[in-house]
């Protein structure tokens, strides 16, 4: 099949020279290194120190407490089986939350401090030069593309030389592949004394996330000492750039500095919530977090700077023996790098006190059901891990602490089943007084009114971070102001409470069979996320929540069957699963967010003063427009631009055939050779012989008519596909 196809002589590759360094794969169990550095801050040591101590004596007092409490609730007299194991569970719940409570009240501490120090910064040393990388999978390439346009108008004023930009690509659709080349070929240049953008597109998409950015360290970090990682959603000011390269070069003995993104730019009803929650609650935990964390920090896989040489000494992950979901590549891999840099002697570290660090969160609870069924199977995963060898205490609790993050759901649960069968148990089931031999009977009965105070305090606990909030932002005059005031901000703050409580039992549900799926063997495989703003067909809440709200009712049925106080003591949980379809259908799309921002509720700092990069991104948003590419037929978009088809070429091995069989390569080439037209060749293809062309230059020749590049070999930097 012939073309008129003639390619316009001007291209290059999009990629700069080479400069590898060597990632060894490393194993799951290796003794732990020395720190870098022989001496250390000592009242930074100090610190660390009180502040973890200040977590296990809040988190060890109240959990004795409860425990004890609830023993007293169940024991008036002899606690019977099933009060035992109802007690393991509120024990486990009860130390979890006491936990979280005490990391709150150690932040709110910290944020109170009129003393708190920001890290330093180095001002005697030559800039790092640093990466700055995008991995992308069948993202909406005109977001990130307005993000690279908004951060690189910024560096090139305030940082000239000192960045570059690389889009790493594993797309593996086809057609999200062409659209995203179309989009990138424009902004990509060479331009090291500015701020280069690059762009490479891997063929295969082996080990995921972890393997793409390991791909760019064995081939270009030997040329960038630092790289900052962001998702296809992050944005970063210049000052935090340039802050971050500057204390990393200030901390010698550092690997890793993660900052805290803050949630912009949500237009739906959940996406709103999420994003008041993290503007309001987040500096508390965070600062909790960062007090007791030290040195020994984690990492959220984005939006934080890493030193390249010590990422490809310290960061190549095992493989682990067996299949998914526990086997394979690790998946969640960020808590796990964060783990191996610290056995290897760097630091981690988390600095709160940088701002202009931004992310975009889910727009619908179902977005974030799909989020969290990937995020479920590799923290779960990280059992695997968390007793290997070399590892820090701290390391082994932030892995802990990820696991439990998924299993508290399903704790949450038995305890609230098993309590209703007790009460089940005592209204249906005539008690066996002397089910034993004894001169007692055994009675099974609770103490009321504890139990009753118990509830208040256990209650008292899960608010408090969120009255810690709200306190501190009312004593910063700026931060309340932002928030839209002491009112609003207190109405928000009891909107996103009455939110949560009616989420949170879907969520706990959700998260349930998603553990007992994983669990049971299934893989979640690998799906983009979606950015998109949320909206759902009523058709979508169907399908995904009708056994919610088919449980919900039995819940509601059995609770009012029994008695009319526990019906109501359970409405809170059986409510929200009751209304799971139209909290869903509400959460997303732009119509539920609108009416909530039309009252100044749920308002983020960011609405009121957005900062000048979000001014920048929201522009360039507006400027890109809507997407003006044909993604449904990508190789006739393709072959009809000579440039883009010289450009797309220009970036793929020169051969592939002779050295690595693919079926739906020989297929597709029958179908190049047996078809008259392009489109009736592109109808013809399947997924798969799609890809197969668009990755292989022979064949693209081949519909055009240029058949000789077949013949050329397999360029140096392609040779290990």
């Amino acid at each position: 099949m012939n073309s008129a196809l003639r390619p316009e002589p001007h291209t290059e590759r999009s990629l700069p020279k080479e400069c590898p360094l060597l990632m060894p794969r490393h194993k799951v169990h290796e003794r732990r290194e020395a720190w870098r550095v022989n001496t250390r801050n000592g009242w930074a040591v100090v610190s660390v120190l009180l502040a973890r101590l200040i977590i296990l004596g809040i988190t060890v007092s109240l959990s004795i407490y409860g425990i004890t409490e609830m023993h007293g609730v169940l024991s008036t007299n002899t606690i019977t089986l099933l009060q035992w194991v109802f007690l393991s569970l509120f024990s486990i719940n009860f130390v979890w939350i006491a936990f979280a409570f005490a990391q709150a009240v150690l932040g709110f501490l910290v944020c109170l401090n009129p003393l708190r120090k920001r890290h330093l910064e180095s001002s005697d040393v030559a800039p790092i030069k640093t990466a700055i990388l995008l991995p992308v999978y069948s993202e909406e390439p005109h977001r990130v593309a307005a993000a690279i346009k908004a951060m690189r108008s910024e560096l090139l004023v305030k940082a000239p030389g000192q960045y570059a930009f690389f889009i790493l690509s594993d797309t593996s659709d086809p057609h999200a592949w062409i659209a995203e080349e179309q989009v990138f070929m424009d902004l990509l240049n060479s331009d090291e004394a500015a701020c280069a953008v690059y762009y490479r597109k891997r063929l295969t998409n082996e080990e995921r996330k972890a393997g793409n950015i390991a791909d760019w360290v064995s081939r270009w970090g030997g040329a960038y000492p630092a790289m900052i990682v962001l998702d296809a959603d992050s944005l970063m000011s210049a000052e935090t750039f340039i802050a971050l390269s500057n204390r990393l070069a200030a901390a010698p003995h550092v690997g890793l500095i993660q900052t805290l993104p803050t949630i912009i730019r949500a237009k739906s009803l959940y996406g709103r919530l999420q994003q008041f929650a993290n503007h309001c609650y987040g500096p508390i935990y965070a600062a909790g977090l960062s007090a007791w964390h030290g040195l020994s920090s984690n990492f959220w896989g984005h939006n934080a700077i890493i030193r390249t040489q010590a990422f490809a000494d310290a960061c190549s992950l095992p493989i682990l023996s067996g299949k998914p979901p526990f086997g394979g590549h690790v998946l969640s891999h960020d808590f796990i790098e964060a783990a191996f840099l610290r056995r290897a002697g760097w630091g981690v570290r988390f600095d709160t006190d940088l701002g202009g660090s931004y992310e975009e969160s889910p727009s619908s609870l179902v977005d974030v059901l799909i989020r969290d069924r990937r995020w479920c199977q590799g923290n779960l995963q990280h059992s695997r891990l968390l007793c290997a060898q070399g590892l820090s205490f701290a390391s082994r609790i932030h892995i802990l602490v990820g696991i439990f993050s998924y299993l508290s759901a399903v704790f949450w649960l038995l305890l609230i089943v098993l309590g209703l069968s007790i009460a089940l148990q005592a209204f249906i089931v005539r008690p066996e007084y002397f089910a034993s031999f004894s001169l007692f009977p055994v009675w099974p009965v609770f103490d009321a009114e504890r139990a009753l105070n118990l509830f208040y305090i256990s209650m008292a606990i899960v608010f408090a971070p969120k009255v810690f909030s709200w306190f501190s932002a009312l004593v910063h005059f700026r931060q309340c102001s932002a928030f839209g005031g002491p009112v609003l901000l207190t109405l928000s703050i009891f909107l996103e409470s009455l939110l949560s409580a009616l989420y949170a039992p879907i969520l706990m549900v959700a998260q349930f069979s998603v553990v007992c799926s994983i669990l049971m063997g299934r893989d979640s495989g690998w799906k983009p996320q979606s950015r998109n703003d949320g909206a759902l067909s009523w058709g979508a809440v169907w399908r995904v929540h009708r056994g919610h709200t088919l449980f919900g009712i039995i819940l509601a049925a059995v609770a009012y069957l029994n008695s009319i106080e526990l019906f109501l003591w359970l409405l809170p949980l059986s409510g929200g699963l009751m209304l799971s379809m139209p909290l869903s259908w509400v959460s997303g799309g732009r119509s539920g967010g609108r009416g909530i921002a039309w009252f100044g509720l749920l308002r983020a700092p960011e609405e009121k003063r957005p900062s000048e990069i979000l001014s920048l991104l929201n522009q360039e948003i507006i400027d890109a427009g809507e997407a003006n590419y044909d993604a449904s037929k990508p190789l006739q978009t393709l072959l009809a631009n000579g440039y883009f088809y010289q450009w797309h070429s220009k970036q793929l091995p020169k051969s592939c055939s002779e050295y690595i069989f693919n079926a739906p390569a020989v297929t597709a080439e029958w179908k190049i050779r047996h078809t008259d037209s392009l489109q009736e060749l592109e109808s013809w293809l399947d997924q798969n012989e799609l890809l197969a062309v668009l990755t292989r230059r022979e064949l693209l020749a081949l519909i055009a008519g240029d058949e000789d590049v077949s013949t050329r070999p397999v360029d140096d930097e392609y040779s290990r596909i």
